[in-house]
């Protein structure tokens, strides 16, 4: 009976601010009331979400949860989702809180709104909705975040990971493996081989393409927390050994100042652990073997004066050789007689003159990092130099381990080390996280066009007879990717623009 009533209310958007502020705050009030009109009242607050003036736009956003009500609610999702591109601070608080009080009314409703967007919205909006779920979904309480939201969402993903840049998946495997269903073995596992899908393991690779060698690493960067004794590493560790490593010399990367052989390197010794049986062990610890070789050189030949012949003393590559004789360590337990039996004694005995020759060098380099050390506690030890000098240590010490293990007859490969870089790495990853993971009043910024990596500076030991590269103990942290959609993974087909509430 009042019909006429609201119509006039509605008709209010059409009027001066003042008749606004009041539709602003009477069509939602009166929503519920006229069903038959409930899709011009929609039009009419979305009308108001877009005026000129930020006070009336700010109230009708503020009140559009009231119109989530049954069928209604995946559209205001939506419009909420669609407005999450306001740069206006304030504005971008009030769509965020929206959008958190409908998802504690029907979270796969709100979550279908949010998808539709992401799979279908403009650049912006997709950007600002995949960061939303990245960082509110792990605020919502249990009673909201249900084994079928979860699933709902695992499902969804699924759609959007079929076309994405780095940068979105890296979100997308943080939002997942946030998920409590997914925090067990078998949980852990589908994400190991959606992991795995989208390195895309099947394709050949090419070392001389610089995004396809970003995509592999930028997965294998995503895995490699996931392994353990029960979810293992072995088709990436089989896939570097068959593949990357014997193009390692040959890779490219986009990331300026990365050492990418050392990179590949280390995430195979991290994967190395975790590998269970695999098909070609014998194959692929012989490719090991022999990209190892390639950093443990023969000593240089002496005249007969017992003096150098002239020949360069090879350059001892200890980064390198640490990620190497671990992986080759991690794996000879599963073929523990392939220096014995797979190897003529005349690769053994030359394999054995290598490692004595490293070992010399490396003991001199101990000494030295000790003694440079020596007495240095706490401040001292902050220092650039002396944390560069620290790192060398471990490595040094941890290659000296793994050498003695090898001399044993037969070798054996008992021991057990923690890789130089890995306590480094995990302050880096909490620190990392804690930053991400705060959520500041003002819309997210754009990211920077490319990472921001520390060049550190390296430490040269004095030279002498074993001079060595002590390069690359860069305290790299994992990460570095390109923005821009349809550059790095594969551009995504045009998309609809513009408003289509």
């Amino acid at each position: 009976k009042h019909k006429d009533a609201y119509q006039a209310i509605l008709d209010g958007v059409k009027g001066g601010a003042k008749e606004k502020r009041l539709a602003a705050q009477f069509i939602p009030k009166f929503f519920k009331h006229f069903p038959e009109l409930a899709d011009s009242a929609i039009n009419a607050q979305l009308d108001l979400c877009e005026d000129e003036d930020v006070s009336i736009r700010r109230q009708a956003i503020k009140e559009l949860p009231q119109f989530a009500t049954g069928d209604n609610l995946p559209r205001v999702a939506d419009i909420l989702t669609q407005l999450l591109q306001s740069d206006d601070s304030a504005e971008f608080n009030l769509v965020n809180n929206a959008l958190l009080s409908i998802f504690k009314m029907d979270a796969k409703g709100t979550l279908g709104g949010l998808f539709s967007q992401i799979l279908q919205g403009e650049d912006i909006v997709r950007e600002r909705a995949i960061k939303f779920l990245s960082t509110k979904l792990k605020t919502l309480p249990e009673e909201v975040m249900t084994k079928e939201v979860e699933e709902f969402i695992l499902t969804e993903s699924k759609k959007v990971l079929e076309d994405v840049t780095g940068e979105e998946f890296v979100l997308f495997m943080k939002i997942l493996s946030g998920l409590k269903s997914l925090q067990t073995v078998s949980g852990r596992q589908q994400l190991v081989e959606l992991v795995a899908e989208q390195a895309d393991l099947e394709q050949t690779f090419n070392p001389s393409d610089p995004d396809c060698v970003d995509r592999l690493l930028q997965c294998t960067r995503q895995a490699v927390p996931l392994f353990s004794k029960n979810v293992h590493s072995t088709k990436f560790v089989t896939y570097f050994c068959e593949h990357v490593l014997p193009n390692l010399s040959s890779l490219t990367t986009p990331v300026e100042g990365l050492d990418i052989q050392l990179e590949v390197l280390k995430l195979l010794a991290e994967m190395s652990s975790f590998c269970g049986d695999m098909e070609k062990l014998e194959s692929n610890l012989k490719k090991l073997f022999d990209k190892l070789l390639e950093y443990m050189p023969l000593p240089p030949e002496e005249a007969e004066n017992g003096e150098n012949a002239g020949n360069e003393e090879p350059k001892l590559q200890f980064s390198y050789v640490e990620c190497l004789l671990y992986s080759f360590h991690q794996l000879g337990r599963k073929l523990p007689d392939f220096l014995t039996a797979k190897l003529n004694a005349e690769k053994l005995k030359d394999f054995k003159i290598r490692l004595q020759y490293f070992a010399r060098g490396l003991q001199v380099y101990i000494r030295q990092l000790r003694l440079a050390l020596q007495g240095k506690t706490g401040e001292a030890l902050k220092t650039e130099e002396n944390k560069i000098k620290v790192v060398a240590l471990k490595i040094t010490n941890n290659i000296n381990v793994l050498i003695k293990d090898l001399f044993h007859i037969p070798p054996s490969y008992k021991s057990t080390v923690t890789l130089s870089w890995k306590p480094v790495q995990k302050a880096d990853a909490s620190q990392k996280r804690a930053s991400e993971d705060t959520t500041s009043s003002s819309p997210p910024k754009k990211a920077s066009a490319g990472p921001k990596r520390d060049a550190r500076q390296i430490y040269n030991p004095p030279s002498g007879k074993y001079s060595s590269n002590l390069g690359s103990f860069s305290y790299e942290q994992r990460g570095g990717f390109r923005g821009g959609r349809g550059r790095g993974w594969g551009g995504r087909g045009n998309r609809s623009r513009g408003r289509i509430y």
